[in-house]
């Protein structure tokens, strides 16, 4: 699995996969902002499964699903208030580190 810094305590990885979130849990990850709509692709596992799994390791998991070019101040808004009431570290994640690190910055920008 690869992953991106974005900012203190805040990291972007790609898909993850029930297997991914002992290894998250491993190395204290406590949250995670899942930002890939359901049944973007085969074989991706649904939000729910993955919230439910993480719950078992101690990690939170958000459902929010969100494409970085239609993202508007609003929406930018939601996202970043969702990332800020959620305990660090904190793992964005979405179909790939390069989309959840997208997500991230234009939510970001629209802070300026």
């Amino acid at each position: 699995m690869r992953v991106l810094e974005l900012a203190p305590q805040v990291y972007a990885s790609g898909q993850l996969f029930e297997s991914d979130l002992q290894l998250l849990a491993k190395q204290g990850v406590r949250s995670i902002v899942h930002t890939r709509p359901d049944n973007e692709s085969e074989g991706q596992p649904p939000a729910a499964d993955l919230a439910k799994a993480a719950e078992g390791f101690g990690i939170t998991l958000v459902h929010f699903p969100v494409d970085p070019a239609s993202m508007t101040k609003e929406v930018a808004d939601e996202f970043l208030g969702a990332c800020d009431e959620l305990h660090r570290p904190l793992m964005v994640c979405g179909r790939s580190g390069g989309q959840s690190t997208k997500i991230w910055e234009t939510a970001e920008s629209f802070q300026d």
